[in-house]
């Protein structure tokens, strides 16, 4: 298996045709659980980070639902999409440039989150945890960090070494999988056929990784990171993780600071 990509940023030409493949994604369904989730822990409204935010579409969601947000991602394509999406909704976003192993903000936030599996594309606990310390440095004291990850289960169950493809009428693709039991990484081809410009179809291919994580590792980097553990749910219910769960829900708090921290 080849290392992965220094640069981090995976959704270079797929950011054109991305929100078209995602359109199954229940996004307002996974926004009204995420605003649950958050307000069971007291956040109801105030400032937000949402890390990996893409082309902004669960952005503009919790926005409306009344947070005000901040958006980072390393796609500048995808960015652009998302200040698009600000243009017509009129909502007050701030999106930023930036790798989540080094973002920087002007002060602090009540709540981080990162969906979409943002998070197991941090390649290994390093980055993980370095993460995760920039998270706890940048909340509010008792602010909450909540996000998902893709489960190993899922990766070498159900999608590791299978082929998915799908055929839309002005783009299509073929993502092909390959699951790395020693590393715990799974490798996604795509191939990716999209109507760019007139009638003309144009070719793309990347090449993505993802790294599956215990939910033990997760509680132990947690620790390490200064903050503390407080639930891990099987996704979109209040459910305990099971052995079989595709994706889960991860809330971890900031503790320790006394006020408002000094960056």
């Amino acid at each position: 298996m080849d290392e992965r990509n220094e640069d981090y940023d995976i959704y270079g030409s797929f950011a054109c045709v991305y929100d078209k493949f995602m359109d199954n994604v229940p996004y307002k369904e996974w926004g009204k659980y995420l605003k649950s989730l958050l307000e069971e822990q007291g956040i109801s409204d105030g400032l937000m980070l949402e890390l990996g935010c893409g082309t902004g579409s669960l952005t503009e969601i919790l926005a409306d639902a009344g947070y005000d947000m901040i958006g980072v991602d390393l796609s500048a394509d995808m960015l652009d999409i998302a200040m698009e999406k600000r243009e017509q909704s009129g909502n007050n976003i701030l999106y930023l440039l930036q790798d989540m192993r080094e973002f920087e903000l002007y002060g602090t936030v009540r709540a981080v989150v990162s969906i979409c599996d943002s998070m197991n594309y941090l390649p290994c606990e390093e980055d993980f945890l370095q993460t995760l310390k920039l998270v706890n440095n940048y909340l509010d004291p008792e602010g909450v960090f909540i996000f998902d990850l893709n489960t190993p289960y899922k990766y070498r169950e159900l999608i590791g070494d299978a082929t998915i493809a799908e055929n839309r009428e002005d783009a299509s693709f073929i993502w092909e999988n390959t699951w790395y039991e020693k590393e715990q990484v799974n490798e996604y081809d795509l191939t990716i056929f999209a109507r760019t410009n007139g009638e003309y179809y144009q070719k793309f291919f990347e090449t993505h990784y993802q790294k599956a994580y215990e939910l033990e590792t997760v509680k132990e980097l947690i620790q390490k990171s200064g903050m503390e553990f407080v639930a891990a749910y099987d996704a979109f219910t209040r459910e305990p993780v099971r052995a079989d769960s595709e994706r889960i829900y991860i809330i971890a708090r900031e503790k320790g600071k006394k006020g408002t921290k000094q960056i």
